[in-house]
């Protein structure tokens, strides 16, 4: 089978979010190939139907998994701080979007706030971990004097936590920049601490001086926010949400490669979830302060 591309697109949607709940099964982007899977005997539906099946019977007891039936490949991802019941609900909606958002094609990949999953049939075109599938930038100059100095110390104390393991999923704080990240789960140590050093720098230049973003690579993402007024304290240090992000944004993602297909749909129920969890989770990395 000769190895297929996909073409960028993106798609911009605003959404109406009517509860304060936080929901992971929030859509983030989707990637869709533009070749449809050409399948007249069904050996590829049923394929897919087993790797489906699958990956959502392990999210409700690992937060990332990877399972091969015949010509296809496929796996899912939760975020690092998602109860197995809240990652189980995550997954087991995203076979019904692929299949609504991308139809019957020979790749898709599919970013919830809480959860991704992607398949691809056996010849497809293979991209670098590095490179950038979506970016979303905050508003520039903001920050005030000494804003991007104090980011970059969030962004090193990041580097850190995740090159020095810690399952792959790591969030702290530093003056008020809170900072998130997470390595697709099969990555070793160092090849996830490179990746999350590249999307640091991609955060650095593609961002400036934004006071929020998040960036997207093939193989682990990144998430920045700053709180001028300190991030709220908890006195539940185990709570847990979905995502993260940061009010206005502008969106926008690499060029670089024309060749594949990222169709980005953002909405306004997403940022809302973002700001959301950001503060559950900031909550408890507050804490650590004092150690940077």
């Amino acid at each position: 089978m000769q190895p297929f591309s996909m073409t960028f697109c993106f798609i911009f949607t605003l959404l109406v979010i009517t509860t304060s709940a936080v929901d992971n099964t929030n859509l983030v982007y989707k990637g869709c190939a533009n070749q449809p899977l050409q399948d007249p005997n069904g050996v590829y539906a049923s394929a897919l139907s087993t790797i489906f099946g699958t990956l959502i019977q392990q999210s409700s007891k690992s937060k990332f998994y990877k399972t091969t039936s015949g010509t296809v490949s496929g796996l899912f991802q939760c975020r690092g701080d998602l109860t197995n019941v809240d990652c189980y609900t995550c997954v087991s909606r995203l076979p019904i979007l692929m299949d609504k958002l991308c139809g019957k094609t020979v790749a898709a990949r599919i970013q919830l706030l809480g959860c991704y999953m992607l398949y691809e049939v056996s010849g497809f075109a293979q991209i670098s971990g590095m490179e950038m599938l979506y970016k979303t930038c905050g508003k520039s100059n903001a920050g005030g004097s000494g804003f991007e100095a104090r980011r970059d110390s969030a962004f090193s104390a990041l580097v850190n936590g995740l090159g020095s393991g810690n399952g792959g999923f790591y969030a702290t704080s530093y003056e008020s920049v809170f900072v998130l990240g997470q390595c697709q789960g099969d990555l070793g140590t160092s090849d996830c601490g490179n990746c999350v050093k590249s999307a640091v720098q991609r955060a650095q230049v593609e961002c400036g001086g934004s006071v929020s973003g998040q960036v997207y690579l093939h193989r682990c993402f990144i998430s920045y926010n700053y709180y001028p007024n300190g991030t709220p304290k908890t006195n539940n240090p185990s709570s847990s949400s979905s995502s993260y992000s940061s009010p206005s944004y502008s969106s926008s993602t690499s060029g670089s490669n024309p060749g594949r297909t990222v169709a980005i749909i953002l909405g306004g129920a997403a940022g809302v979830g973002f700001i959301i969890v950001i503060l559950l989770i900031a909550r408890k990395a507050m804490k650590k302060d004092d150690d940077y």
